[in-house]
This record gives structure tokens, sequence and C-alpha cells, in this order.
């Protein structure tokens, strides 16, 4: 059976002590699949690094997504956040586009004592603008792909993010399971528990491949609190091979980012876990 599901960590491995851009190399001898560029606290990467990135992952076959920065509010009261947002989310599409990343992933924002249906609206008009001015910037090779939260204050469950993905061309998902497991305070414990998350994009959304971010997550009453490694998994949840026999038994393609404090490591024992039930 031909592999559906990649793997790749979010950010460089590990123990990798080059340069991020010069990753893809060493991804691929671990055996991995794919890279998460991350730029959390503002894209910094240049134009010849980023093209350097797109040819060392083309040259070694590794799918490249980037995760833009932390500091992104699409639904914020403030004018001038919206304004800094549509600056980061430009940024980030500028360099995806220089290194050919496929997703770029950003958290969409805080509800900020707003009614979840008014934070929607304030996104959906926060995307008008962005690609007006993508537009302007001269932009076009882009797929944004708001990430499913894991804090309760935070605009992003899977149904909003669907919503946003749906009303949107070149919006596709992200959906970090441990962030759903989080916010829905342990909501991931079985393979069927999966079936509404998959169930809700396959009724509204037509994806080829599903972008995923995974770990082991503790949470509390407001949701997310800490990553924990893949060995932790019968203690915080959720678990990786229910989320992989699901895939598995329904055929779906997806790219699995690992975002355990092991990111390459874990990446690599879900990918062998992967390998042993296809």
């Amino acid at each position: 059976m031909k592999d559906n599901v990649l793997f790749g960590p979010a950010g460089s491995p590990i123990n990798y002590k080059g340069k991020a851009y010069e990753a893809p190399k060493y991804i691929q001898k671990e055996g991995l699949d794919s890279y998460e560029y991350q730029s959390p606290y503002g894209v910094r990467i240049g134009q010849n690094a980023a093209e350097t990135l797109k040819k060392e992952s083309e040259k070694y076959g590794i799918l490249i997504s980037m995760h833009g920065p932390y500091y992104i509010n699409l639904c914020a009261k403030e004018e001038k956040k919206i304004e800094k947002s549509l600056n980061h989310l430009i940024a980030t599409a500028r360099a995806g586009e220089w290194m050919g990343a496929y997703r770029l992933v950003f958290h969409p924002g805080f509800y900020t004592n707003q009614k979840p249906t008014k934070a929607m609206e304030i996104s959906k008009n926060t995307i008008n603008k962005l690609f007006e001015k993508l537009e302007v910037e001269g932009i076009c090779e882009f797929t944004f792909a708001p990430e499913t939260t894991g804090k309760r204050t935070q605009q992003g469950n899977v149904k909003e993010i669907v919503e946003l993905c749906a009303s949107f061309d070149h919006f596709e998902p992200t959906i970090d399971f441990a962030h759903v497991h989080a916010r829905g305070r342990g909501f991931l414990n079985s393979k069927t528990d999966y079936n509404c998350i998959f169930s809700t994009i396959e009724d509204n959304l037509d994806i080829d491949m599903l972008h995923c971010h995974f770990t082991t997550i503790e949470y509390g009453p407001g949701g997310e609190v800490k990553h924990h490694i893949l060995a932790e998994s019968d203690e915080y949840g959720p678990n990786i091979k229910d989320l992989l026999e699901n895939l598995v038994e329904n055929g779906w393609k997806a790219n699995i980012i690992c975002e355990t404090p092991l990111r390459d490591e874990d990446a690599l024992k879900m990918k062998e876990l992967y390998k042993s039930l296809i």
C-alpha cells in the first residue's frame, strides 16, 4: 500500500546544528518526509535563504510548510492590531512563496470578550482585506492554513476553522489534534472520537491532503497547558495510534507535523507505527 501519510518535525530536528533552511537533507536522511519551518516571533528569513530551502526541499523530496508569527489576531477589536496582523500574514505569504511552502499555518486569534459570531465576522472582514493587500503586493502562490487552537479563549475550534476555509479560496485547515483534545478537556480518547472531526471536514471542504499537528498534551480548565513527549501519551493523551488507525481505515492523505519536545524523534516513532498499520 502506498504511504498516504507523511511525517515531519515542527522546526529543525533537535540534534541538527546547521542552518534551518538547509535542514531537508538531514530530515531526509532520518527517514522523514516533511518539515514545518517556524517563524513564531516574526518572519526573519530572507529571500536567498528561503529560496535555498526550496531548492533543498525539492532535491531531497521534503514537503515544506511554514508556521507564521504568533502575534496574528484576525478578530482583534483594535484596528492597529488588525493592521499588524495583516502585515505578519503578508510577510508570511511572501516568504512562503519564496520557499515553496504548500501551507502557511497561523493561529486565528482571540475572542477578547466578543461573541464567537462577532469574532468570526471581524475575521472574515480581515481576510478580505488580506486578499486585497496580497494582490497589490503581487503575491499569488499561497495557501493559508488556519489552525485549530488549544485554549478556549481563542478563535479556532474545528467548526470555526472549517467555516473560515469554506468561505475563502486559498484557505485549507490545519487540524492540531492535541489542541482539539485540550480545548475539549480530553475529547479524543478512542479511534471513533476522531470521526466527528473528519466528517465535519468532509461535509464542508474538498481537500486532497489534510495538514495536521500532533503532540501529547497536558490541559486544564482553560485548555492547553504544555506539550509532552509521545511516551507520555498514556498519562496525558491523545494517543497517536487512534488517529493513525482512523486515517488508514478511511484512506485519508495527511501530513502530520510532530510538535512534541522530541519533534523529529517522535515523528519517526509515529511513522514506524504507521508503517506497522498499513
